[in-house]
């Protein structure tokens, strides 16, 4: 007769995997409950004064989104598709105004920047360039991570997902030469070269995503939240304003991270041939490089020049998409099946489109009256460097740029401008500090949990890096950076 523990729940296998299966797996209750509190709680008062109950409810929305997508109740998609659906269902806006978030060309923008990404991948291209710098320069540490910042800069006008070019195109060749160099976390030899290594290029994915419009998925973004204050941002104006500052940027931090935190090999002649002989093996440029090449150099032009002609960046873009999906360099299918693309329409576009109703509805001119009064007593110059700081260092507390930027841009643009910054300095500093704030954490941004995920760096060593190559960062950024926006004439 069998015993009656041989029959338990806790000894059936079976059993055992249905209560494994059957774990909850929706929002996190508690934080969950704190937002929906707090927000119900702001939602019975009444507006403040000088703003439409309409108003006042999208804000709580809005805001209530950004603190859950803080917490991580659940993926961003998901958060943002409930938004959504509370924006409609408490009549807060039409079903038409709500559905407006997908026909944003902005939006649109950024998931065709992941389908260009991918001829990078999938054509080899993009290891092509980096292991063609690599064998120009990486005959030492130093030369090697300057070899890495040329790709970066090559690559970042093309590429305009700072993921899609540091995780999907970088961070392969790089791990895969300091691994042949003796340098692997599983054997403790990390400090040999790619705890260094690793980190420059991570930081360098940063300063890039700042120096072009299509560097970064959020940047488009940040274009269209200036315009709601009347300046504009095209790319050639972005470029023009970054290039100097961003230069120097590049060719003073992997110096800088050398001195601070040494590899202990500083030669890698390894490195330099096993470039080479990768070369070698990839063989001379396929058509569908060409291709790629080709397309994406029309592209850029487009970008621009295209604003002259009445060329939108998205009609650009959609024409190079096209151009490829013709020719074969992109399959659609395998379009289909980039998941990142279409998740990043379903929490980014809902985002844009609150904060472009917010906008419409008079929320910033609301919020820059009453911050008239605030900084009424200080000088422009004054509010500007506070405003800036917190801008920069509250990404601590952010796990997404793009988070920031729908959160933070347009609210203190409107406080600089308001304090009597010029509109152009205001919103030209807020558009770089906002990718290279993402150099602060090991969560901040896409390619940080990649590049540290790595396991070259602890969390004390890359938190004190970064903190270190953010002084160097904001100190070239406000002393270049100032001086050459000077020259330009915003201030």
């Amino acid at each position: 007769m069998l015993k009656t523990e041989e029959l338990s729940p806790a000894q059936t296998p079976l059993q055992s995997s249905q209560r494994a299966a059957q774990k909850w797996r929706g929002a996190k209750p508690l934080p969950s409950l704190l937002v929906f509190t707090v927000a119900i709680f702001f939602w019975m008062m009444a507006p403040p004064e000088g703003l439409t109950a309409q108003t006042w409810h999208l804000m709580i929305i809005f805001l209530s989104t950004i603190a859950a997508v803080i917490l991580k109740h659940l993926p961003i998609g998901a958060i943002s598709l409930i938004a959504t659906t509370l924006c409609v269902s408490t009549q807060t806006l039409t079903l038409n105004q709500a559905l407006t978030a997908f026909s944003s060309g902005v939006a649109w923008l950024v998931v065709l920047a992941f389908f260009l990404a991918m001829g990078f991948k999938t054509t080899g291209l993009g290891k092509r360039i980096a292991y063609f710098f690599v064998s120009k320069l990486g005959k030492s540490t130093l030369g090697l991570s300057y070899g890495f910042v040329l790709t970066e800069l090559l690559l970042a006008p093309f590429v305009p997902s700072n993921t899609a070019r540091g995780a999907g195109i970088i961070f392969p060749v790089v791990n895969s030469l300091v691994k042949e160099q003796g340098s692997d976390p599983k054997d403790g030899t990390e400090r040999k070269m790619g705890a260094f290594l690793l980190q420059v290029c991570f930081q360098v994915n940063m300063v890039t995503s700042s120096m072009f419009l299509t560097g970064l998925v959020g940047n488009p973004l940040i274009a269209d939240l200036a315009s709601s204050a009347n300046v504009k941002i095209d790319w050639m104006t972005w470029a023009l304003a970054a290039i100097v500052p961003g230069l120097v940027n590049l060719l003073v931090l992997p110096w800088a991270l050398y001195k601070f935190y040494p590899p202990e090999i500083t030669e890698s002649p390894k490195a330099q041939q096993l470039a080479k002989d990768s070369l070698k093996n990839l063989g001379p440029l396929k058509m569908n490089e060409k291709l790629m090449l080709i397309t994406f150099f029309g592209i850029l032009i487009l970008w621009i020049f295209g604003g002259k002609y009445g060329i939108h960046p998205t009609t650009a873009a959609l024409i190079g998409f096209s151009i490829l999906l013709f020719f074969g360099v992109l399959n659609w299918k395998d379009c289909i099946k980039e998941t990142g693309a279409w998740e990043t329409l379903m929490w980014f576009a809902p985002l844009l489109m609150m904060a472009s109703f917010l906008t419409k509805f008079g929320m910033m001119d609301w919020f820059s009256l009453q911050m008239k009064g605030i900084v009424g007593g200080l000088s422009w110059p004054i509010t500007f460097a506070i405003v800036c700081l917190i801008y920069f260092y509250i990404h601590y507390i952010f796990a997404s740029v793009t988070a920031r930027i729908t959160a933070l841009y347009g609210a203190l643009l409107a406080v600089l401008i308001a304090a009597g910054t010029p509109p152009m300095l205001a919103a030209m500093s807020l558009a770089v500090l906002s990718p290279l704030a993402g150099t602060l954490t090991h969560f901040g941004t896409g390619t940080a949990p990649v590049y540290f995920g790595a396991g070259y760096s602890s969390v004390k060593d890359w938190w004190r890096n970064s903190f270190f190559l953010s002084v160097i960062n904001l100190t070239i950024w406000i002393v270049v950076g100032g001086l050459w926006w000077k020259v330009l004439g915003y201030w």
